[in-house]
């Protein structure tokens, strides 16, 4: 299983403007769940402060950078690109069972203490994203093992069967 890296050299690959889009999605996100709390009510606007407007950015942004490094190595990048924003949603999937972790945590908590409940509701994140993408690592690296095996196993049985017809 590799480790979970932080990558700084990354941020070198966008644009100063697809910051700001990200930037300017996660404000407009922001006003728009401010303005249905205010309006309907906290337990109204918390359903809304989940809206992904960052993953939509991201998944676009992604796509695009996977498909220029891919066009400068002389290759379409297409799929690669496709391939890489389906891994960002199946992260932002792992992350959502990790917001709903908090939420649960900090509302059970928060009766007690606003500072327990944020600190409390964060761990509760941290720990169950990190172990959702865990046990999808492990998953994968099984399925992918399962995957090798069977072609490992027809070879096996052409290379017997042929034997068998010489």
């Amino acid at each position: 299983m590799s480790p979970i890296r932080f990558s700084p050299s990354s941020l070198k690959e966008g644009r100063w403007y697809e910051y700001l889009v990200r930037f300017a999605l996660g404000g407009v996100a922001t006003v728009f769940t401010g303005l249905i709390s205010s309006r309907y009510g906290a337990s109204v606007g918390g359903l809304f402060l989940a809206l992904p407007a960052i993953f939509c950015a991201s998944a676009t942004l992604i796509e695009k950078h996977e498909i220029r490094r891919k066009r400068e190595a002389d290759l379409d990048g297409r799929r690669r690109g496709e391939e890489a924003a389906a891994l960002d949603a199946a992260g932002a999937a792992l992350g959502a069972l990790g917001m709903l972790a908090f939420a649960i945590v900090f509302s059970v908590v928060v009766v007690r203490s606003v500072a327990a409940a944020f600190i409390g509701a964060s761990l509760a994140w941290f720990v169950v994203s990190v172990a959702a993408w865990c046990v999808r690592r492990k998953k994968r690296s099984v399925r992918r093992g399962r995957w090798i095996a069977d072609k490992l196993a027809v070879l096996w049985f052409r290379g017997a069967a042929e034997k068998q017809n010489d």
